[in-house]
């Protein structure tokens, strides 16, 4: 017999997941397309009345996203200008309606190539919160996310939130879509930078859409570091290694287009997280 669940406190839930195997429901806009007509298999554990784990949350050195937070949550949060890139994410995952249901930690655990989400906590230097019975540990997020739906929970472990070391600097997000909205990404983008005096002394710049999980792209923050935080940043970006980037040929984009393409988003995102002087130069990047 399939049995339903809809524990109201964070141990219940805990004590459900060491019992067997069961389906976590959160927001419910993955879990039911990927269900479809199919009749139900396995025994689905509705997490939405978890209260204690939606919101977001000041340590002295961390900000802790709650796993049922959603991403309007996010948008109407207010963070520093290093989370303006997640910010941006938040608005293009979906519609308003289903930003409103869909949660960060189910975004990650859909561990989707094109998940929104995750460039943008890439940057962050985000890390992964697992609770079970037995103990509760911390991953990062390169760690968490292992491939294309593949994550490192194990049997009777969940989410229970993310947590992004207090960030410096400021950060933007770029995605190329067939069209504006309500679409899968053919290549999205994260940037942070920190800049001072005039150079940028810390950079991060993260890519989705163009292997199998989202990437940290470590010889462009290396070009990128050093440098003076004006237009010479795209021309940094366009020699640099992109060494991490694998992407596929579909029928979004062929993996030439993606290469060529995911340079423009990055130049642009690196321009724009550079300060506000530099807009005039994103359209000419």
């Amino acid at each position: 017999m399939i049995r339903y669940a809809k524990p109201t406190t964070v141990d219940e839930a805990l004590a459900l997941l060491g019992e067997g195997a069961w389906r976590i429901l959160a927001g419910g806009t993955d879990f039911y397309p990927a269900q479809g007509a199919k009749p139900f298999r396995d025994n689905v554990l509705d997490i939405n009345g978890l209260t204690s784990l939606r919101g977001i949350f000041e340590t002295d050195d961390h900000f802790v996203i709650g796993a049922r937070t959603t991403w309007t949550d996010i948008i109407r949060h207010p963070l520093p200008p290093a989370f303006d890139a997640l910010k941006q994410a938040a608005r293009e995952v979906g519609s308003p309606q289903i930003q409103n249901v869909a949660s960060v930690a189910g975004n990650l655990c859909n561990a989707s190539p094109a998940a929104d989400g995750v460039p943008g906590l890439l940057i962050l230097d985000a890390e992964v919160e697992l609770s079970s019975t037995a103990a509760t540990r911390h991953l990062s997020l390169p760690d968490f996310i292992l491939g294309n739906r593949r994550t490192a929970l194990k049997p009777g472990e969940m989410v229970t939130a993310i947590r992004v070391p207090k960030p410096a600097g400021t950060s933007a997000f770029f995605k190329l879509g067939a069209r504006r909205y309500l679409v899968i990404s053919i290549a999205m983008v994260a940037a942070r930078l920190v800049v001072e005096n005039g150079t940028v002394t810390e950079a991060a710049v993260a890519v989705g859409s163009c292997s199998a999980v989202a990437k940290r792209l470590a010889g462009v923050e290396q070009a990128l570091r050093g440098r003076r935080a004006d237009d010479g940043l795209a021309a940094a970006v366009q020699s640099a290694p992109m060494t991490e980037l694998s992407p596929i040929a579909d029928v979004r984009g062929s993996a030439e287009y993606r290469l060529d393409a995911v340079r423009e988003i990055v130049a642009r995102a690196v321009l724009t997280a550079a300060g506000p002087t530099n807009g005039h130069m994103v359209a000419a990047a």
